[in-house]
C-alpha cells in the first residue's frame, strides 16, 4: 500500500488559501470585461458579489468555497472595489445554499471548469504519475498537481484525495526508476554487486559496509585506504548509461538509503530495489572517493609545505646573526678601501693590516654560502 503523503497544516494552507497580498490579488483576482458582463447579469448586489467571488476562488487557488468560510478582508475589498460594492453586500449571499450551487453550475458552463472525475481525472492521474519522477518532496508533488489542476480548470479534490494520489504517484515513480536502473545491469555486474553483501573485509564487516567507511585523511596511510576502496569499486564496470534519465535528486536519495542500510536490511529488499541502491552507491562512492583522495593529497602537500616553511623560517632566523656580521665586515673593509683609494695608499696594505687575505677569503666564502641558501 502506498505510503501516505502527509502535508503539514502550513503546506496545506499555502496550497489552498485565498491570496491577500496586493500583488497576488492583482494577478489572480482582476476581473476582465467579459467577467464583469457575466457578473452584472445578476440582479441583486449580494448575488453579483458572490458570483464574482466564486469565480475568483475557482481560478485561484482552484477550489470551491467551503460553507461558512471566512473570506479575508483584503479579498472582499479588492473584488468589491471592481464591482462598486461593499462588504455588507456579501452578507446575504450565504443565506441560500441553492444559489451557491446554481452559480457553480453556471460558472462551469461559462468558463469550462470541471470536477475531478471521469476522463479528466484519469488524464490528470496519468500526468501526475509521469511528473512524480521530477518531484523532490511531498510538498513539491502536491504543488505540481495543484498547479496542473488550475491550468486545466479542474476543481481541486479534497486534500485527502490529493495526498493519496501523490503518495501512489511517488511510490510508482520510485519503482519505475529502480526497475530502469536494474534492467541496465548485465548479469555479471549483478553478481558483483550482490557479492558486496556477502563478502567480508578484514574479517569484520561486509564489503558493502567497508566500502562506505571512508573520509579524507592527512597522511599516506589514509590515502592508501582510500585508494584501496577506489580501486575495488573501479573493478565493477558499470554501464555508462546506468543513470541516464534519472533525476539527480533520485540518485542522491538512493545513495542515502544505501548508506543507512546494513547488509541484512539490503538482503530483505526487493531485487530491483536492492540492485538499484547497490549500483547507485558504487557509482556515487567512486566519485566521492576520488574527491576524498584529492583532498587527502592536498592536506599532505599542505602539511609538508607548512613544515618546510617552518624549517626555512628557522634557518633564516639562525643565519640572521651571521648575515649581519658578514655585512658589517664587508662594510668595514669596503670603507677602509675607499679611504685608502682617496688617500692614494696601496690597497693591498689595507687588506694586510686588517683581517688579512685569509680573513677576506673566509668572509667571501661565508657570503657565497649565505647567498646560495
Amino acid at each position: 500500500m502506498p505510503r501516505r503523503v502527509t502535508l503539514t497544516d502550513r503546506q496545506k494552507d499555502a496550497l489552498l488559501r485565498l491570496p491577500t497580498s496586493q500583488t497576488d490579488l492583482l494577478k489572480h483576482y482582476t476581473l476582465s470585461d467579459e467577467d464583469l458582463g457575466h457578473i452584472r447579469l445578476r440582479r441583486r448586489a449580494h448575488n453579483r458579489f458572490g458570483f464574482a467571488l466564486q469565480l475568483c476562488v475557482l481560478r485561484y487557488p482552484g477550489r470551491v468555497l467551503a460553507p461558512g468560510e471566512l473570506i479575508p478582508a483584503e479579498v472582499i475589498e479588492f473584488i468589491g472595489a471592481q464591482l462598486g460594492l461593499g462588504a455588507d453586500d456579501l452578507v446575504d449571499y450565504a443565506a441560500r445554499e441553492e444559489t451557491r450551487h446554481e452559480h457553480l453550475a453556471e460558472l462551469r458552463g461559462l468558463y469550462g471548469f470541471r470536477t475531478f472525475s471521469g476522463r479528466g481525472a484519469s488524464e490528470l492521474k496519468e500526468w501526475l504519475f509521469r511528473e512524480a519522477e521530477m518531484a523532490v518532496s511531498n510538498e513539491d508533488i502536491a504543488r505540481r498537481f495543484v498547479a496542473e489542476c488550475r491550468r486545466t480548470r479542474t476543481v481541486l479534490p479534497a486534500t485527502s484525495t490529493i495526498e493519496r494520489l501523490c503518495a501512489a504517484a511517488l511510490v510508482d515513480a520510485e519503482r519505475r526508476i529502480e526497475t530502469r536502473i536494474a534492467s541496465r545491469l548485465p548479469m555479471s555486474i549483478r553478481e558483483q554487486l550482490l557479492a558486496l553483501l556477502e563478502e567480508t573485509a578484514d574479517d569484520r564487516v561486509t564489503r558493502f559496509v567497508w566500502l562506505r567507511q571512508f573520509e579524507p585523511g592527512s597522511n599516506s596511510s589514509s590515502a592508501n585506504r582510500l585508494l584501496d576502496r577506489l580501486e575495488y569499486l573501479q573493478r565493477i564496470d558499470l554501464p555508462e548509461d546506468l543513470l541516464a534519465g534519472v533525476p539527480a535528486h533520485r540518485v542522491t536519495r538512493l545513495r542515502r538509503q544505501g548508506e543507512r542500510y546494513y547488509a541484512d536490511g539490503m538482503r530483505d529488499l526487493p531485487e530491483d530495489r536492492r540492485l538499484a541502491i547497490l549500483a547507485v552507491c558504487v557509482s556515487e562512492w567512486q566519485a566521492m572517493l576520488a574527491d576524498a583522495v584529492v583532498e587527502t593529497h592536498d592536506r599532505i602537500v599542505g602539511r609538508l609545505y607548512r613544515a618546510s616553511e617552518r624549517i626555512c623560517h628557522a634557518k633564516v632566523a639562525d643565519e640572521a646573526g651571521v648575515v649581519r656580521d658578514t655585512l658589517k665586515s664587508f662594510a668595514e673593509i669596503g670603507g677602509a678601501l675607499v679611504d685608502a683609494q682617496d688617500d692614494g695608499q696601496p690597497l693591498g696594505d689595507v687588506i694586510a693590516s686588517g683581517s688579512g687575505w685569509d680573513g677576506l677569503k673566509t668572509l667571501v666564502a661565508m657570503a657565497t654560502r649565505l647567498t646560495a641558501t
